[in-house]
């Protein structure tokens, strides 16, 4: 073996690369998504919905959004080479193959596919959508103003599947997808996608230097001067709704004492991104997984104690 054909001494493994990828050491980003599906299934299964159902949405979700950066940093990889923070990307340096990192958000996606065969008809159809719109984001940006709104769908597109897991049975029309997803899903589905623009505008306004300069549309340039005021008014508008569809479902005090504790991390928030700092934006983003687990921990703990 050639000499030039080694690694370099303190080069790092494939294996470690990958896991740089798919953000390993990164968890909130699948907290993220975690916190509301899973508020979405106790809620469909009037409360715990079972070890079955808890392994495939928590498995799945981990497994999704690993596929998710894979694709996100082929798409990004031109644009990330600009931005401070991204740079170092392994696709964006060239020490990951575009090639490899599709295969293993393929792989990724599969083993999740996999595990979405375990359920039922109804969930099986809307994977499809779902793989279709996490696809879609990384290249929203490129054309919408505001593609968190996008991103808030991908997201948020657990719920529904969490409901429909539940409540769903054989039929493989997609009229069945409309019987096994109540109304109250989609709005629970409309209101989350508001705390994905809240938390993701935190994020995009930590790099609202670098975005101006290679052209990115993100909501944070959108909103402009307004940008706080924004995130403030998405988290609000997340809260209430969600707080009052809970609510119409039947859930009580307990439940209610999550969202208040949601929301005192908000106004906490708040004091982090007002300034407008790299570091406190980024901040409030990145414990922004506690915001939603307040929120689970509410709504199983009303349904436990019913």
């Amino acid at each position: 073996m050639k000499a030039s054909s080694l690694p370099s001494p303190g080069a790092p493994s494939k294996l470690r690369l990958y896991l740089d990828l798919i953000r390993f050491d990164r968890p909130a980003g699948w907290l993220l998504l975690l916190w509301p599906t899973l508020s979405a299934l106790w809620m469909a299964a009037d409360g715990f919905p079972g070890w079955h159902l808890l392994f495939v949405f928590t498995a799945g979700t981990v497994l999704m959004r690993s596929a998710g950066c894979c694709v996100n940093d082929v798409a990004d990889r031109e644009f990330d080479k600009h931005v401070k923070r991204t740079a170092r990307r392994p696709v964006t340096s060239g020490a990951v193959s575009v090639k490899e990192a599709l295969l293993l958000g393929a792989g990724l996606a599969l083993v999740a596919f996999g595990l979405v065969l375990t359920t039922n008809a109804p969930t099986i159809l809307l994977s499809f959508a779902a793989l279709a719109i996490a696809i879609a984001y990384p290249y929203a940006k490129r054309f919408v103003s505001m593609p968190q709104a996008v991103l808030g769908v991908a997201f948020s597109f657990g719920i529904p599947m969490a409901f429909s897991a539940v409540l769903g049975g054989a039929d493989w029309r997609w009229r069945a997808v409309a019987d096994a997803v109540p109304p109250h899903a989609w709005w629970l589905l409309a209101s989350n996608l508001f705390w994905v623009l809240a938390y993701d505008t935190e994020y995009a306004m930590v790099d609202r230097d670098d975005d101006i300069r290679i052209g990115i549309r993100t909501s944070a340039l959108t909103l402009g001067s307004f940008d706080v005021a924004g995130v403030m008014a998405f988290y609000l508008i997340h809260l209430a709704s969600w707080a009052a569809i809970g609510r119409l479902l039947g859930l009580g005090g307990w439940f209610l004492a999550g969202v208040a504790v949601a929301a005192a991390q908000v106004a906490w928030h708040y004091g982090l991104i007002r300034g407008r700092t790299r570091d406190g934006c980024f901040k409030a983003f990145r414990l922004n997984h506690w915001v939603g687990f307040a929120v689970f921990a509410g709504t199983a703990l009303d349904l436990a104690l019913r």
